[in-house]
């Protein structure tokens, strides 16, 4: 008697499965797609091709069609090196310069007060980081503001990779001589988020994170290489499981030993996917302060239709949440309440009084209920804390 046996199915790829995980994290996929050229003939609006990085000249640019010019700007970023850099994006040095000055003012300001701005990844106080630049920017000059964000290539690839309707958020980064590297990342949304928190997440959230947002940076500065302007891995925006790898110690070498590294001039620009390998470089220079306007630039569509008092939803449902606990309610019943009341997402936030507590994003509302419930808070304690964290966000 013979018996039929059903073949085991092949695994799907990273491309096709639902959800990623670390074992996903293959090292030699991810050097086969980061290990092809760059051809600049696929990109004829671009004026070279450096270490596999687009350049671009903003002059020729402005005399482009504007959507055939910015359909190659996307194709740039989604499947090309991830990454483009606009040579002369600031053609006017004074526009920079009058920003430079309102920079520094704020930063002087900053210190006077004894404040010491957290950051992702450098120790408090390290270098010279403002936050909500934006805002403060717009308040202390505003005619300086509107000069500078006048300016057509900000509006044109922020355009191109969101849409209309895109918001633009601002922070000033001096990394000052002897100041160290940051570790390759990934960047916001998923990159902010723990590798426990990030595979939790559907894999097609994993792809759709990228296009909720674009990132930039202005050089407010000649930078060459010894001030250390930012390295990057062209191409890495392209690997499927990036969010959850690299961390790992074997991409994090893979990193050290080939990234890129361009200088740049006064009033250049770059902007990339934020899934691409990246970390600001070591100011190796004697005298060098080294100032970005580090851009993040948003979807429109990263918002909720309706505003939610969630601070007030939480604090009516806490009381039930307690009762639910001391009635033997299991924790998914808890997780279940607190993700359809509280705010489970940290962001955004002023972080210049909400700074990243272990790791890089402050504790959400959710994590405050979390933490009531662990540790027993009274429904008035747990509001004070709601009201108190609330406030912190406020600009």
């Amino acid at each position: 008697m013979s018996f039929s046996t059903a073949s085991t199915p092949a695994q799907p790829s990273t491309e096709q499965r639902p959800w990623l995980s670390e074992q996903d994290c293959d090292l030699d996929a991810f050097r086969a797609l980061v290990e092809q050229t760059t051809e600049g003939a696929d990109y004829p609006h671009a004026s070279a091709v450096e270490r596999n990085v687009l350049l671009y000249d903003a002059d020729r640019l402005a005399l482009a069609d504007r959507r055939d010019a910015q359909a190659e700007l996307v194709r740039a970023l989604a499947g090309g090196p991830g990454i483009v850099v606009v040579r002369g994006a600031f053609p006017d040095p004074a526009v920079v310069d009058r920003a430079t000055a309102v920079f520094d003012a704020l930063i002087a300001e900053q210190r006077a007060t004894g404040v010491t701005a957290g950051d992702h990844f450098a120790k408090p106080g390290a270098n010279d980081r403002v936050w909500n630049a934006l805002e403060k920017t717009a308040l202390h000059d505003p005619s300086a503001f509107a000069d500078y964000y006048a300016n057509d290539v900000i509006a044109l690839v922020s355009s191109a990779w969101l849409g209309p309707g895109y918001q633009v958020t601002s922070q000033i980064n001096v990394v000052n001589p002897g100041g160290a590297a940051q570790t390759v990342h990934r960047d916001y949304h998923l990159g902010f988020l723990s590798n426990e928190v990030a595979a939790a997440y559907p894999a097609h959230v994993h792809r759709l994170s990228p296009v909720l947002t674009l990132q930039g940076a202005v050089a407010h500065c000649d930078m060459p290489v010894e001030s250390g302007p930012t390295l990057y891995l062209p191409h890495s925006q392209k690997y499927g499981p990036g969010y959850l790898a690299w961390r790992l110690p074997e991409f994090q070498a893979y990193f050290e030993e080939h990234h890129v590294q361009l200088p740049l001039a006064k009033g250049d620009a770059v902007f990339f996917n934020p899934a691409l390998f990246h970390a600001a470089g070591a100011n190796r220079s004697a005298d060098i302060r080294r100032m970005a306007n580090l851009l993040q630039v948003s979807s429109a569509f990263g918002r909720a239709m309706e505003t939610v008092d969630r601070e007030a939803v939480t604090g009516a449902v806490y009381p039930a949440l307690l009762r639910g606990r001391a009635e033997g309610a299991g924790e998914q019943w808890q997780e279940n309440v607190i993700a359809a009341s509280a705010e489970g997402y940290p962001f955004p936030t002023n972080l210049d009084n909400d700074p990243p507590a272990d790791g890089m994003a402050p504790p959400s509302q959710a994590d405050l209920v979390r933490r009531a419930l662990r540790e027993e808070w009274t429904a008035r304690t747990l509001r004070d804390a709601l009201r108190a964290a609330a406030g912190r966000r406020h600009s």
